[in-house]
């Protein structure tokens, strides 16, 4: 902005109201309107501009002696009061940029370690700075030998990796080794390792790792591919070797591949000779380590070596057979029996997955000639061919006689036993009562009633039942003189049996004829 004109104090402009009526001609005006020109010029400038008004604010203010100079003073304030009319379009210059902050480097690299050491080359890893500052844009590895105060870079360029192999190493050399990250601010504080490492191969005992599929028998059939990975370790690269049955493998038929960590053994069609023990063997120096694995190739048996028909009785026919010759290099899980009959020729099966050397085959048909044959079965499958019988079974149409079986009559004999005696009872004079008992006994006991040991006999007072070796006897009206003791006797050829109970007959005493009494 312009800077504002000094304030013209009262006393000063009194004087020049003063001294303004004697001055008539107005040439010292036109004198001091040059007198000016300092301040318009230095408008552009804002810090500049204000000196010069301040300055001409004390000569405003100071009293001038003589008549001339104070006719002066009133010209040069006029110009300085129109100053900022003509310093008002000017713009402010723009503002210079901020400069970019300093770059600031990484931190140190973290973990140094080594990863893996042979005769020639060391690898190491590590992890990226905790603080990476302006940016990363890579890494310089650095080795210097024991002994020696030179770091000689291993890296021509910067890699980004946090793994780098140091190679063309001379073997025995004890290497001190670090790392530096790089950026626009430059390099970062080394990362070392703690301990020189020595450029050699690190010896590692050799070790089989044998899958678990493959601890036990491998079986596959005939013409299929094997293909078996073995992995190990070991260190220097371990020396393999294989052998089967104790001799070195066929190269014709077996194909082995090795790498550095597994042993790839393949047999492109196997075949029932590649069948045995393999023996895997990794050696490093003078340590070695060994497994081995059971291949068995397995194919569909041969037919049984023999069968024939035994005999042929009724419906029914009994063959028998022996084992096959060829089992396919496995055990026989079982035998499949068929049946033909001569007037059509077709074959049926009767029996499946059987696993005896002898059968008897029935339900044949009366009238009709058959002929079997018997497969051999195995975890394959079942046999290409079969071994048939050479006779035939004829089963005949007549000489069929049942006889039924006999069977011994079982003896039911028993003595007679009472399964409920008789208990002890009392009745009322003129009221029927009833014993009760029962009996069993095999031939059917005969039942007879006593009183006092008096067999009752016919007696129609007393009423005599048996049913189902349940015995009563009904004594109809009885009177005080039918008590006493009551024996129930059971007899057969093979024994008899009793029981026996009181009756006591009880008098019913009427109130009435007491009264009398």
């Amino acid at each position: 902005m312009p800077a504002k004109p000094a304030p013209i104090k009262k006393s000063a402009k009194k004087a020049a109201a003063k001294e303004e009526k004697p001055a008539e001609p107005a040439e010292p005006v036109a004198e001091a309107a040059p007198a000016e020109a300092p301040p318009a010029e230095a408008a552009p400038v804002e810090a500049p501009a204000e000196a010069p008004v301040a300055e001409s604010a004390p000569a405003a203010e100071a009293p001038a002696p003589e008549g001339p100079a104070d006719e002066a003073a009133p010209s040069t304030n006029a110009p300085a009061e129109a100053a900022p009319a003509e310093a008002a379009p000017v713009e402010e210059p723009p503002k210079p940029p901020t400069p970019p902050p300093p770059a600031v480097p990484t931190s140190a690299p973290q973990n140094l370690s080594v990863d893996d050491v042979n005769e020639t080359s060391v690898t190491l890893k590590w992890r990226s700075p905790e603080s990476i500052g302006s940016g990363l844009d890579g890494y310089i590895v650095e080795y210097c030998k024991e002994g020696s105060s030179e770091w000689v870079a291993a890296n021509t360029e910067l890699t980004t990796s946090n793994r780098f192999v140091i190679s063309g190493l001379t073997t025995g050399d004890l290497l001190n080794i670090r790392v530096v990250a790089m950026n626009a601010g430059g390099r970062s504080e080394p990362v070392v390792l703690p301990q020189p490492v020595p450029v050699r191969e690190i010896m590692d005992r050799p070790k089989i790792r044998l899958p678990r599929a493959l601890r036990t028998r491998h079986v596959k059939h005939v013409g299929e591919q094997i293909n078996l990975v073995i992995p190990f370790s070991g260190k220097p690269k371990p020396v393999i070797s294989w052998t089967k049955d104790g001799q070195p493998l066929d190269a014709k038929k077996v194909n082995v591949r090795n790498s550095e960590k597994d042993s790839i053994l393949f047999i492109r069609k196997a075949e029932r000779d590649d069948s045995g023990s393999y023996e895997m063997t990794v050696k490093v120096d003078s340590f070695e380590d060994k497994a081995a694995l059971v291949i068995q190739i397995v194919d569909l048996p041969g037919p049984p070596a023999s069968v024939k028909l035994v005999d042929s009785w009724g419906f029914n026919a009994a063959l028998e057979w022996t084992p096959p010759k060829d089992n396919g290099n496995t055990e026989i899980t079982g035998y499949t029996i068929q049946k033909a009959d001569k007037k059509t020729g077709d074959w049926f099966t009767v029996l499946e997955h059987f696993h005896r050397l002898n059968a008897t085959v029935s339900d044949l048909v009366m009238g009709n000639v058959y002929t079997f044959r018997v497969f051999s079965e195995n975890k394959v499958g079942k046999s290409e061919t079969a071994a048939v019988t050479k006779a035939a079974a004829h089963i005949q149409k007549t000489g069929i006689v049942y006889k039924p079986p006999e069977y011994k009559e079982h003896d039911f004999s028993e003595a007679p036993k009472f399964t409920a005696p008789l208990n002890d009872r009392a009745a009322t004079v003129g009221y029927n009562t009833k014993l009760l008992c029962a009996v069993r006994g095999s031939p059917k006991p005969k039942i007879e009633w006593l009183k006092n040991q008096m067999i009752i006999g016919d007696d129609p007072k007393f009423r005599q039942i048996n049913n189902q070796g349940v015995c009563s006897l009904e004594i109809r009206k009885p009177s005080s003189f039918d008590g006493g003791v009551y024996t129930c006797r059971a007899k057969n050829a093979l024994g008899e049996a009793t029981v026996a109970c009181r009756l006591e007959v009880k008098q019913v005493t009427i109130q009435a004829e007491k009264d009398r009494k």
